[in-house]
């Protein structure tokens, strides 16, 4: 009897009206990430002024969103492999609308930090979002389209610098937070019409959802299914191996996949998912992704950071005076808008690179490259070559965490891929809990050279872990 798999019925279908379908609700759940994410420039220097806050206490609301977001990447990755990506993309949004509304009425500064680490932790399952997009997308040109779905993230990060901009000078912060909760309302809207991800049926055995879910792509793509019955393993042809690597580990070998998941689903589930991921097999991808992943988010939080903080401070630091909140807010916004723009050239520059040079050669050679533009700032500098130099920072790094949010779910099998991705982007949560520390904490105490030197160090660091990755997934099936 034929038989097929969900990558073969995605190759025939190709990508199509129902994958564009399934790209823009992803997509919007990665607007509404970015909006939550990027307001924090704005938020701390406005609240300090309302309600005294000290520079230390200001800090605090960066890294408690953080820390709910190590929470809930963690939370959310297990849950999705548990009980479905639809169950995730429901409760993570109504957490995050509720919650996110909610903040924009806080009493105190206090009420505002609990609330916001509640909006943390539905925050966090960003990265379900996108790796429920790619079980649908055939791989073939799977890095092409990672690419194009992160222009969301970049939609996002500009559209809350342009509300900024327009909300903080006319209305207040509180309108600015509700405003930016909006996104997460209409994902509740047309939440019913999402399908469940068919690699995710199939690995759950449940195969007759699995093709409800491909035939209705089928229809909407105007093509076929291809013949025979669908599988999660194929019959493969038994061959002598005398020695398995962990990149022969990480090719389809059906038989060996369906035994670990198998295993899996009869022990506790996440301690015996953490011991898979920490297995012989992946132990040295999962360790170094762990890493990287934080590295990228300390950068790529701290260069977001820098841009609102590093010419208000030199100015203060220069001249020995008190920092003020309203001290040329225009140019905030401005440098903060102009950075965020730099997003898109560091997108397709990673689209240009990330299927032809590969996954580990595009992720280092953007993050030596974001280490080079961040050099010059160990020392004092105008206004314009500051903004140059985070703009050309702000490009490679978000071309670099692109590329690494299209290789970790790669790495991992279907049955453990949410919540592989997830502990690692909890990780990664670890260093936006840490960066506010130093770009606000160092910065305002004068201390620029030592608090770029230590996001020089990180990502050099992260550069010579991207090029020890032992597995390189260009054009690789997902399971």
């Amino acid at each position: 009897m034929e038989t097929y798999t969900t990558d073969d019925a995605l190759t025939l279908m190709g990508f199509g009206k129902f994958q564009a379908l399934v790209l823009a609700y992803a997509g919007m759940g990665w607007v509404a990430e970015a909006m939550e994410v990027m307001l924090l420039s704005f938020l701390g220097p406005v609240v300090r002024e309302e309600w005294n806050v000290s520079p230390q206490d200001e800090s605090l609301l960066s890294s408690v969103v953080f820390a709910g977001m190590l929470i809930g990447a963690c939370a959310w990755g297990f849950i999705s492999d548990r009980y479905g990506r639809k169950t995730v993309l429901l409760l993570s949004t109504l957490l995050t609308s509720g919650l996110g509304l909610l903040s924009a009425l806080s009493i105190n500064y206090l009420c505002l930090l609990v609330l916001r680490f509640f909006v943390g932790i539905g925050v966090g399952s960003g990265h379900v979002f996108s790796s429920w997009f790619l079980e649908f997308v055939p791989a073939g040109n799977r890095g092409t389209w990672m690419v194009i779905f992160s222009f969301f993230w970049t939609i996002g990060t500009v559209l809350e610098a342009s509300l900024a901009w327009a909300v903080l000078s006319a209305l207040s912060w509180r309108w600015l937070l509700a405003l930016s909760s909006l996104p997460c309302f209409l994902l509740l809207l047309f939440f019913r019409i999402t399908p469940e991800s068919p690699r995710y049926l199939c690995a759950q055995n449940r195969m007759t959802d699995a093709r409800f879910v491909l035939e209705r792509m089928a229809i909407a793509n105007q093509a076929a299914l291809p013949m025979g019955v669908l599988t999660y393993h194929q019959e493969t042809k038994t061959e002598c191996i005398t020695h398995v690597s962990e990149d022969e580990h990480l090719i389809p070998v059906r038989e060996k996949e369906h035994t670990d998941r198998n295993a899996i689903s009869s022990k506790s589930g996440a301690v015996a998912v953490l011991h898979k991921l920490l297995s012989h097999n992946l132990l040295k991808s999962t360790l170094l992704l762990w890493f990287v992943y934080y590295a990228s988010s300390f950068a790529y939080y701290g260069i977001t950071l820098l841009t609102s903080q590093l010419s208000d401070v030199n100015r203060s630091c220069k001249s020995d005076l008190v920092f003020e909140v309203h001290q040329n807010n225009g140019n905030l916004y401005k440098d903060t808008f102009i950075t965020s723009l730099a997003e898109i050239p560091g997108l397709i520059l990673s689209a240009l690179l990330v299927d032809r040079f590969g996954r580990k050669a595009t992720m280092s050679c953007l993050m030596f490259a974001c280490c080079a533009f961040l050099g010059p700032l160990v020392l004092h500098q105008n206004e314009l070559l500051t903004t140059t130099l985070l703009f050309g920072a702000r490009a490679c790094g978000t071309g670099a965490t692109t590329t690494l949010c299209l290789y970790a779910p790669e790495v991992y099998p279907t049955y453990v891929r949410s919540t592989g991705v997830g502990i690692a982007t909890a990780i990664g949560k670890i260093g936006g809990v840490i960066c506010p520390l130093v770009a606000v904490g160092m910065l305002r105490s004068c201390h620029q050279m030592e608090a770029v030197l230590v996001f020089e160090l990180v990502l050099f660091l992260a550069g010579v872990s991207c090029i020890l990755f032992p597995v390189e997934t260009k054009g690789r099936e997902m399971d």
